[in-house]
């Protein structure tokens, strides 16, 4: 079975953010995301707000998130080298930067949630106006966006709107939903390749200035709308600059605007919506401005801050020469007896579900994560011969039915596969009470014969957990030896107890 090709390295700045990555990404992430942690593991949702009767905002578990805040985090840390590599970034030690920072640092004291992000504040010497956010913590803001704020409230609201982000982790929610797509294959490079740190560090990697994590939903927008004008409230800035600052883009419109609103596009009513929100607050007396802000939009208005064309011109002469796609890897011959399954079995212990499996097999994976249970002769890097893959996925709509769910899975492993087939229906199965579906796909195995790949035989089944999320198992092995496999392939699933 193939595993997904890796990630085709390219580069790209703020006026190609939005291509870029969302190119990239319908690679990349079903290899690095859903290898990263089981869909099904708990802890890891991401949160959106429901608004209490005084008008405050709590935070809530809301979509599916295959990432926890820790995961965020080590991502943003690894994009950050990307984007540093990448992008004008103003030092530290500027009195730009400084200001932005001390500025950020009074906007996330007031920042809820149950996790404390180690934020942190940048600035961006690019003349378009924008602003991004990336997973576990950084915010740029360019100096664009500073020089076209009217008062430190315009600004602050901008910083307030990225914050959000970040709490809320829509970053790694939007990333987790490209990833359905590949679904099926995800965790075959990640369960029997890198280390869940190398995942991160790759994907992080690949993130860089990239759009995904730039490029929101109008809901997405909105919630940051609704709790960022709730974190200038608190940090004593008037909500409502926040929207006015973005109905003004909207309006001037011109080569900053449309970029800034392509990538926070308007939810809908924005300035009504932030109005309604914060007319429970109690009333009270808003700061606008200060000197300093006066001070640095001086500053800034003496720069002389490169194009996002200037950038991306830049980037392309560096530009190193674009990889081949990563090839399946061929296994030899196998001898059968390396891989036979033994009638012995042990258990294995996930925290999703419980399966027993050959003594002479081994788990790829942890009781977190994704997991590849396979005898070792039968995988390598980037391929499995022998074995099965189980991991999970929720669907977006819990009204999805078994059967509409097992369908699409089928549809990400044949685009995934271009020469993989289903082979018969989908047949209705329980396992231990759970209701399932059973079905057979044939295709091209790793391993090499005489004239090139054999036929390999794969057994698909999809189990539903009482949440509605789907636990799926893939069997795997050459058509050949099939039968031989069965036996232990049926006794393991006859073993499964979903948690």
């Amino acid at each position: 079975m193939n595993a997904l090709s890796a990630v085709r390295k390219r580069k790209g700045q703020a006026k190609m953010i939005g291509e870029l990555l969302k190119k990239r990404c319908a690679k990349s992430m079903g290899a690095l995301l859903l290898g990263t942690l089981l869909a099904l593991s708990s802890g890891c949702a991401s949160r959106h707000i429901v608004e209490a009767p005084t008008g405050r905002f709590q935070i809530q578990p809301g979509a599916f998130n295959q990432y926890s805040p820790e995961q965020d985090v080590e991502i943003g840390k690894q994009a950050q080298k990307e984007v540093r590599r990448q992008m004008p970034v103003l030092p530290d030690s500027s009195p730009v930067t400084k200001y932005v920072q001390r500025l950020g640092q009074q906007l996330t004291a007031r920042s809820p949630g149950p996790n404390q992000w180690p934020f942190s504040f940048h600035v961006v010497n690019i003349k378009e106006i924008n602003a991004f956010a990336l997973p576990g913590g950084p915010v740029y803001v360019n100096v664009g966006t500073i020089r076209a704020a009217d008062d430190e409230a315009q600004l602050a609201g901008v910083m307030a709107h990225e914050i959000s982000h970040i709490v809320l982790r829509h970053s790694t929610e939007q990333a987790s939903k490209a990833a359905l797509a590949q679904f099926p294959l995800a965790v075959l490079g990640a369960a029997i390749g890198q280390s869940t740190t190398g995942q991160l560090a790759q994907l992080g990697a690949s993130i860089g200035a990239q759009s995904l994590f730039l490029k929101y939903s109008r809901d997405a927008e909105r919630e940051a709308d609704l709790l960022g004008s709730q974190i200038m409230y608190d940090a004593g800035y008037n909500p409502y600059e926040m929207a006015e600052f973005f109905a003004k883009l909207e309006k001037e419109g011109g080569s900053g605007g449309p970029q800034f609103m392509s990538d926070h596009p308007n939810p809908g009513n924005r300035v009504e919506s932030v109005s309604r929100a914060i007319s429970k607050y109690p009333k009270k007396n808003y700061r606008k401005d200060s000197p300093e802000f006066e001070q640095i939009r001086s500053e800034v208005a003496k720069m002389k801050p490169l194009t996002s064309q200037q950038v991306a011109q830049q980037q392309k002469q560096e530009q190193e020469p674009e990889p081949r796609p990563q090839q399946q890897t061929q296994i030899g011959n196998i001898n059968l007896q390396n891989v036979m399954p033994s009638g012995r079995f042990r258990v294995f212990d996930h925290n999703a579900y419980q399966i027993s499996y050959p003594d002479n097999w081994q788990v790829f994976g942890d009781a977190n994560s994704a997991a590849t249970i396979a005898p070792p002769a039968g995988v390598a890097e980037n391929a499995i011969a022998y074995g099965v893959i189980i991991s999970g996925v929720r669907p977006e709509s819990d009204g999805e039915s078994l059967d509409r769910i097992t369908q699409d899975l089928l549809g990400s492993l044949r685009r995934s596969n271009p020469g993989l087939r289903v082979s018969g229906d989908a047949k209705d199965i329980r396992v231990n009470g759970a209701r399932g579906k059973s079905v057979y796909l044939v295709g091209h195995s790793p391993v090499q014969g005489q004239n090139g790949p054999v036929q390999e035989r794969d057994w698909l089944v999809t189990l539903k957990r009482r949440d509605n999320s789907i636990l799926h198992l893939v069997f795997i092995s050459p058509d050949r030896d099939f039968g031989g496999m069965a036996p232990a392939f049926e006794q393991m699933l006859r073993s499964v107890r979903i948690k």
